[in-house]
This record gives C-alpha cells, sequence and structure tokens, in this order.
C-alpha cells in the first residue's frame, strides 16, 4: 500500500474523499481528515473509526502521514501548506483510490455523466452474481449505507474522474466511457482537448485490457473507432438505430425493445448470438444504456449472461439519482444529482414518464460559475421541457465568482423559468404551484438536496395531506 500507515484527507466530506477514506480505513490502515464543516457524511466516517476534524488546521495532519488532496484544495490551506512545509508526501485523491485497489482488476468507469448510476449497477449486479467487488461510488448505495465497500473479491468497481485528467492515474483492465460530451471547458478549453485526455485514457488500459463504449454519442463512437483502430479490444453498445454516424459501422451489442414507466425498464439485447433480457427496477431509457454496459463489462469479468442479466435487478438506484424524497396529497418529490444539460433534459424525461397526465416543476441550482456560461442556452432548453422552472443562485464549488455570470444567463434565455436567488425560497415557491399528480424536482450538484424539507413543509401546511 505505501510506506506509511496514516493517511490525512483534507475535504474528507466530500464524496469522492469519503469513499477513498472508508476504502483506506477498510484495508486496517489509520485515516484521518477534515471538512470546513459537518455532515452526516463526517458521521458516517466516524461511525467505522475515521477520525474526522471539523475545520482545518495544521494541528490536524499527523506528522508522519500521506497527505491526500483533490483538485479542489487550494495551496493556501493551512493544513496542505503544512504538509509542504513539512516534506510530508502529497498525493490526489486518485493516486490513493488507486492505493486501495492494488492487486485487484479494476474497473474504471468514466464519461461525463451517467458515471454514478453505471458504476453502482455493475457493482451491484456482481455482488448479486456472488463476485462481492470493492466498491467506490460516489454516492451512496441504499443496499451498503456507503459509497464504499472492500469485497473479499479480486474486482475494484469505481467513478474515474475526467473533469481534472485524474483518471489518467488508474491501469483499467476494463474501462466503461458512457459518453464523451464535452464539459469542463474552463479546463480543457475545447471540445477537442476534452476527448484528447479520454484518448489518453484509453492509453492507460494494461495490456489485454477491453474498452466499452457507448456507440449513441459521437464522442464515445469517435473514440471506440480510433481505439479499434489500433487493436484495442473494444465493444460497443446502443440502441437499435441510435447508433452515432461516428461510428461507421452498427454497434457490437444492439439494445431492441426498450421500454419504460414511471417505475421500471426492460430491454432486449443481442451480442452475437447471445439474447438476454434485462429488467430494471429504476425507470428510464437512459437506465437501460447504462445497464448494458455494466452487462457486457460483468461478462467480460467472466460472469455468464444470463446470471449478469438477472443480477441487474438488485440494482435499485442511488442516492440522488431520481432520488424519491416523500409526498402529499397525490403530489411527489424527488432530488437529482444532474448538473450538465444531457443529464437535465434526461432527468425530466424521467420526471415526465413518472408524472403521466401530472405537471413537473423543476428547481434548478446551477453548478460552477464556468459551467453555466458555456451552456446557459443548452441549460435553459433542456428546462424548458419542465412546466413550471425556478433557477437559483449558481453553486461555485471550487470556483471565484466570475462577473456578468449568474443564473440570469439561463433565464433570460427561458421566459417562463423565474430567477430566485435563494433555492429555499425557490423551493417553496416552486411547491405552490405543484398540484394533485405533479412531480417537483430539485436539480444540481450543489447543495439543493438541502431543500427537500422545504418542500414537504410547504405541503403539509397548505393541509392537502399527510406527508410519507
Amino acid at each position: 500500500m505505501s510506506t506509511s500507515h496514516r493517511f490525512h484527507l483534507i475535504g474528507i466530506g466530500g464524496a469522492g474523499m469519503s469513499v477513498v477514506a472508508e476504502l483506506l480505513k477498510d484495508r486496517g490502515l489509520e485515516v484521518s481528515g477534515s471538512d470546513q464543516k459537518d455532515s452526516p457524511v463526517l458521521d458516517h466516517l466516524r461511525s467505522v473509526g475515521v477520525k474526522v476534524f471539523v475545520g482545518h488546521d495544521a494541528s490536524h495532519v499527523p506528522a508522519d502521514s500521506v497527505v491526500v488532496v483533490s483538485t479542489a484544495v487550494r495551496e493556501t490551506n493551512p493544513e496542505l501548506a503544512y504538509a509542504r512545509k513539512e516534506g510530508l508526501r502529497v498525493i490526489h485523491r486518485s493516486q490513493a483510490l488507486a492505493l486501495a485497489a492494488s492487486g485487484m482488476r479494476f474497473v474504471a468507469v468514466a464519461g461525463a455523466h451517467g458515471k454514478t448510476t453505471t458504476s453502482g449497477m455493475l457493482s451491484m449486479a456482481l455482488r448479486q452474481a456472488g463476485a462481492d467487488p470493492s466498491i467506490a461510488v460516489g454516492s451512496v448505495i441504499p443496499e451498503l449505507g456507503s459509497g464504499a465497500h472492500l469485497g473479499s473479491g479480486d474486482i475494484f468497481v469505481a467513478e474515474a474522474d475526467e473533469s481534472d485528467g485524474s483518471f489518467l492515474n488508474y491501469t483499467p483492465w476494463i474501462e466503461i466511457v458512457t459518453n464523451v460530451e464535452p464539459d469542463h471547458l474552463d479546463r480543457y478549453g475545447s471540445r477537442e482537448a476534452f476527448e484528447q485526455v479520454f484518448v489518453d485514457f484509453v492509453g492507460c488500459l494494461r495490456e489485454g485490457g477491453t474498452l466499452v463504449c457507448c456507440g449513441e454519442d459521437a464522442g464515445s463512437a469517435r473514440l471506440a473507432r480510433y481505439a479499434k483502430g489500433r487493436g484495442i479490444d473494444t465493444v460497443t453498445y446502443g440502441r437499435e438505430g441510435q447508433e452515432s454516424p461516428e461510428l461507421g459501422a452498427p454497434c457490437d451489442v444492439v439494445i431492441k425493445d426498450a421500454t419504460t414507466d414511471g417505475h421500471i425498464a426492460s430491454a432486449q439485447v443481442l451480442w452475437n448470438t447471445e439474447t438476454v433480457e434485462i429488467n430494471l427496477r429504476v425507470p428510464g431509457l437512459h437506465n437501460i444504456v447504462n445497464a448494458v454496459a455494466a452487462w457486457i463489462s460483468g461478462v467480460r469479468l467472466g460472469i455468464e449472461g444470463h446470471l449478469m442479466a438477472s443480477s441487474l435487478t438488485a440494482f435499485s438506484g442511488t442516492s440522488r439519482r431520481f432520488e424519491f424524497k416523500g409526498e402529499n396529497g397525490g403530489r411527489r418529490l424527488y432530488d437529482d444529482y444532474a448538473h450538465h444539460p444531457t443529464e437535465v433534459a434526461a432527468a425530466i424525461t424521467q420526471a415526465r414518464s413518472a408524472a403521466g397526465n401530472g405537471e413537473v416543476s423543476v428547481v434548478f441550482q446551477p453548478h460552477l460559475y464556468s459551467r453555466t456560461q458555456s451552456f446557459a442556452e443548452r441549460f435553459a432548453d433542456a428546462l424548458s421541457h419542465a412546466d413550471h422552472v425556478y433557477v437559483c443562485d449558481i453553486y461555485g464549488a471550487r470556483e471565484d465568482p466570475v462577473p456578468g455570470v449568474d443564473s440570469t444567463l439561463i433565464t433570460s434565455h427561458l421566459p417562463k423559468a423565474r430567477y430566485v436567488p435563494d433555492m429555499h425560497e425557490a423551493a417553496r415557491l416552486a411547491a405552490r404551484e405543484v398540484s394533485e399528480g405533479g412531480i417537483l424536482l430539485t436539480m444540481g450538484a450543489g447543495s439543493i438536496t438541502q431543500c427537500d424539507q422545504d418542500v414537504l413543509d410547504e405541503w403539509e401546511h397548505d393541509g392537502a395531506g399527510s406527508a410519507q
């Protein structure tokens, strides 16, 4: 693992960091960390024996520890500054994850969106099939109560983050690429540069490894064509007739007769001479596509095809992926992590299916100033498919405010959308508009998930029924 048995994680409460902390702890190492404020994530880490500090101070860092950081941790952080001054080893979160995965068959799930769901599906199906993989997923899997698990098998499934290029620290047996749709243009600057880092990612595959690529996405299709041209074992998948022209051929694995409603989804899957049926306990055609990526990977890992297909029913979703939060008087509340225009559109489509004849209302919190600036019109177009739209202030995360960049960049392209700076006020106003049979969807990768109680309290207060 390392010459040190102590690891200190700065920003340990983040989704990716908390998973690494738990996995390192499960490996028998001493783990500590700090975060700016307390949270349920920190409570969970305390419960598994991780020493956690609230606030950042140099005194929190053990003198002989390896310090783990993410790209979001600034050099001015007092704990990082201390580590630099004292000459402690400082590594990126992805390097710590690679340490936790040492000696295992590593499956890296990448893509601008769909990573969490696909890695969760693969993880749960492998568990159901008896493989007991280790898992590092950036969201809570309900059956585990965590996004981390150190399994008894030799497979390690993890999300691979392209946002800062850190997925280049892995040497996977299998790489899943759900899409290569441009994002993080503040770092990469252009579609071509964004696609190049995925080419570099393919170069990280161990000899004899497999690339699993969605053939419906143009960027992913170009990547698959590149890999096949260099003799890399590449399997493409997609719905019949939906493959991108960039692929230049039919998909290797064809999805037929895909159907979904508000609760489930199913499809027939054809690969060479084998046909299997996939039935999911989560809705959405996009989830069928994600499930097929997981199915292919399971088969490549040695699970029999029909067993892998039936095992996918073990997946019931992950936290913040169209997660049901409550209902009152025939009105339902869901929360979703969507923060890219394509994800926003998919989540609203899923809500439409679940709502039937009911209306769909959205409270959207944009994530990052750079992403809002790059995709304002596309966000407006995606949100236009909801009946009522409220947009609150941008969640800046690692970024400083940018003059002239705010949420009105989105609402100016969507007249029916209302800009309400405070997310709690936006949630309450939206709640008042939802009629019986309607769905309210809180959406974004930031703090918007904290608004569920605002909505439920508003519904309870108006006397329409009892919250469930």
